[in-house]
C-alpha cells in the first residue's frame, strides 16, 4: 500500500512543548486550598488544551466563597504560576523532532489555544522560536480547541492539506480539534493528562523522545518528503501566555 506523504508537523504548545499545564493547575490548587475549598479535577481538565469558557477557576472559587478574591491574592497566584513555569525545561524530544522534520523537508508549526504573546514569549525565551514556520494562537481564530479552527488556520499558513500533516497533542481537547480538522494525531500526555482518554489519537507515546521521526512516521504508515534515512539525526542538546 502506498504511504501518504507528510509535509508538516503541527505541535500544540502548553503541556506538549513546555509543561505549563501542571504549574497552572498547581498555582490555582494552592489558592483553593488556602480557602479550604477543593479544586475539582474533573472540572479543571475541561480547560486543558482549550480555554476557561468551560470552567473558570476564579469565578468558581468566588462563587463558593460568596465574594470576590482580593487583587493581591490574584497577583500572588500569577507570580506563583510564573515561578513554576520558569522552572520547567522543554519536554524531551521536542527540539530533535522539530529539527528532524525541517531536515526532512517538512514544515513545522504551532497551534495553541493560548495567546500569541504567551506562546511566542516562551518560544523566544527558550531559544526555539526559529524552529517553527508558523504560529497560530487564540488571537487568530474565532474558536479554540476542541473546535478545529486552529488546525485549519495552521494548515492554511503552512500551505499543506490536512492529509499531509500530523498534529502532536497532549490533551483530549487538542486531539479532538486535530481529528475534526482531518489530521492524523500523535498524543503525548503530560502529568495532568496522562490519565485522560486520548483514544481518538492515531498513536500514543509516553515521550517524543521515544521515537525518531522516521520510526514515528512508519508507525503512522506515512513517509516524509525526503527519504527516511536522510532525516535520521544524532541527538541534539535540549534547548533550554495557555495563560491561566
Amino acid at each position: 500500500m502506498a504511504r501518504q506523504l507528510i509535509r508538516a508537523l503541527i505541535f500544540d504548545f502548553d503541556g506538549l512543548i513546555l509543561e505549563t499545564e501542571e504549574p497552572i493547575y498547581r498555582s490555582w490548587k494552592e489558592v483553593y486550598e488556602s480557602h479550604g475549598v477543593p479544586l475539582p479535577f474533573e472540572l479543571w481538565v475541561k480547560t486543558v488544551g482549550s480555554s476557561n469558557q468551560a470552567f473558570h477557576p476564579q469565578l468558581h472559587l468566588e462563587a463558593r466563597l460568596g465574594r470576590p478574591l482580593a487583587q493581591e491574592e490574584l497577583d500572588r497566584r500569577i507570580a506563583r504560576r510564573v515561578e513554576l513555569v520558569l522552572a520547567e525545561p522543554l519536554r524531551p524530544g521536542v527540539v530533535d523532532l522539530a529539527r528532524a522534520a525541517r531536515a526532512a523537508g517538512m514544515k513545522v508549526g504551532v497551534a495553541s489555544s493560548s495567546t500569541r504573546d504567551w506562546v511566542r514569549g516562551h518560544l523566544e525565551r527558550l531559544g526555539i522560536v526559529d524552529l517553527f514556520d508558523c504560529l497560530r494562537a487564540r488571537d487568530d481564530v474565532e474558536h479554540v480547541k476542541p473546535d478545529p479552527d486552529l488546525y485549519l488556520a495552521s494548515l492554511q499558513c503552512l500551505g499543506v492539506p490536512a492529509a499531509e500533516a500530523v498534529a502532536i497533542e497532549d490533551s483530549p481537547n487538542g486531539v479532538t480539534a486535530a481529528k475534526r480538522a482531518g489530521l492524523r494525531c500523535v498524543a503525548v500526555p503530560n502529568r495532568i493528562t496522562e490519565g485522560l482518554d486520548l483514544s481518538q489519537a492515531d498513536l500514543r507515546l509516553s515521550s517524543l523522545a521515544d521515537l525518531p521521526l522516521p520510526q514515528l512516521l512508519e508507525k503512522l504508515g506515512q513517509t516524509s518528503p525526503l527519504p527516511l534515512w536522510s532525516c535520521e539525526l544524532g541527538s541534539s542538546p535540549e534547548v533550554e501566555t495557555r495563560p491561566g
